[in-house]
């Protein structure tokens, strides 16, 4: 029977990113994976095949919009969906045979099939026997459904179904306006898809800050695609290759029903712990399925560890990186860390939506007094370049100290542009800090700083 320092079970951004990090501080390492490929839900059907969809899409909107505005004259434009859907599952097995290379680089076994623990110190995997001094849980998550919907993945899919679809279809509903739904539904009503979303709460992006959750409806409706907010879906089915929703205005408590070739279902994730056996060594988990840990990450069990979408905490490859680190960290006897205030959420479609820390709806609920600074994009010479001048900047600071508490950003790069931010709240930065820090002009960055000037004396090409 082979044995471990540690086997990390599951090799999604958690896991593998954990099992890299344990090798490099010289402990043995096994790595358990089911799926015939590496990388989890991230690298397969979620982040990856995503965006290389959300950038085909996008360019093929800009060869129809924008090109000729700049003196790019070309033929007639159209899409070849199976070279779009090919494009998309080589920047699949890219990404997934650099993880292969990376384990063996760095000494990680890999040990293929589904983990079984057997006792506290032990797993099974396809009948053969495993051991070691810790375990660490990194089986992520998976799509969930509403009222027991079930989904065919032909006509009623979630977002994996959603990525691997025949054709482009000429109607879709998606019922969930955050972030999986509306990147889906930006990829397909850019290839000429007509979208309907429907969305439980009075808004999209739930939890947002407000003002960019406004500013990002009035964007995706001039862009094509119609909102019913405040409805609850009643019932999904599928009939004569149609999916037929039926959903209640809980304003007017009218019924109403939609029809389209697509029904993707949107409506969040879940943790994904089926044939872990969880239950044979009285591992804790809440109602919502999720692992109990404590503030290392430990279990109930102590040499049993748990990170990523299987515990609390937002559903984001980032995070599940960070934890992986830190917990190798206090499992090589280190002293590993998270910020949870400092971890960045963003919205891929076009434009970008990235947001970090603080709203303000959570700071007046806490009761902390704050005051915050806006910048447009319109003022941004470089946004103006690219056609991309709609949204802002906005900085939430103390109202005493001038510390930044949280940036919301809609626009150009918005993903990118976060994080200088993110590394100002690591060190407790002011927005005067931005504000006297020189930015190159013209960058998109710069609306940055603005919006740090605006919590001062006011930012300058406003």
């Amino acid at each position: 029977m082979e044995k471990f320092d540690v086997i990390v079970i599951g090799s999604g951004p958690g896991g593998y990113v954990c099992a890299i990090k344990l090798a490099q501080l010289g402990l043995k390492v096994g790595c358990v994976e089911g799926r015939k490929k590496l990388g989890g839900t991230c690298l397969n059907v979620g982040c990856i095949p995503s965006k290389a969809l959300l950038n085909a899409s996008h360019n093929f909107h800009e060869s129809i919009h924008n090109f000729s505005k700049m003196g790019i004259n070309t033929e007639k434009i159209d899409v070849d969906w199976k070279q779009m859907i090919a494009y998309k599952n080589s920047l699949i097995d890219e990404n997934t045979k650099g993880i292969e290379f990376l384990f063996k680089k760095n000494k990680v076994i890999l040990i293929e099939g589904w983990a079984k623990f057997e006792d506290q110190e032990t797993i099974s995997v396809k009948g053969n026997k495993y051991k070691a001094k810790n375990f660490v849980i990194a089986t992520g998550s998976e799509s969930s459904t509403i009222n027991k919907i079930e989904l065919d993945e032909k006509v009623i899919v979630s977002s994996t179904g959603a990525l691997e679809l025949k054709k482009i279809p000429k109607s879709m509903i998606i019922v969930g306006a955050g972030v999986i739904g509306l990147e889906m539904g930006s990829i397909y009503s850019r290839l000429g898809t007509k979208v309907e979303v429907i969305e439980y709460f009075d808004s999209v992006l739930n939890g947002m800050d407000k003002d960019i959750s406004k500013n990002f409806k009035s964007i995706l409706q001039k862009q094509g695609l119609k909102f019913y907010l405040k409805s609850s879906v009643e019932t999904i089915v599928s009939r004569d290759n149609k999916g037929i929703v039926t959903f209640i205005d809980q304003t007017s408590n009218e019924k109403m029903e939609l029809s389209a070739d697509i029904v993707l279902v949107a409506t969040g994730r879940k943790p994904f712990t089926d044939g872990l056996n969880l239950q044979k060594l009285n591992i804790e988990t809440n109602p919502k399925g999720q692992i109990q840990t404590n503030s290392k990450w430990q279990t109930n069990v102590s040499n049993v560890f748990a990170i990523g979408d299987v515990i609390s905490g937002p559903m984001l490859a980032h995070k599940a990186e960070d934890e992986g680190i830190a917990v190798a960290e206090i499992i090589a006897g280190q002293a590993g860390h998270v910020n949870f205030n400092v971890i960045p959420s963003v919205v891929y479609t076009n434009p970008e939506v990235a947001s970090v820390g603080k709203t303000e709806l959570e700071l007046t609920e806490e009761g902390i007094e704050f005051k915050s600074g806006k910048f447009s994009f319109m003022g941004n010479g470089r946004a103006k370049t690219v056609f991309s001048s709609s949204g802002f900047v906005k900085i939430i600071v103390d109202a005493k100290s001038d510390r930044i508490l949280g940036v919301h950003i809609i626009g150009p790069s918005a993903g990118d542009l976060i994080h200088e931010v993110c590394v100002a709240m690591e060190f407790g930065a002011s927005s005067e800090d931005l504000a006297r820090t020189c930015h190159a002009h013209p960058t998109f960055s710069e609306a940055i700083r603005e919006a740090a000037l605006a919590c001062g004396d006011g930012a300058i090409h406003a």
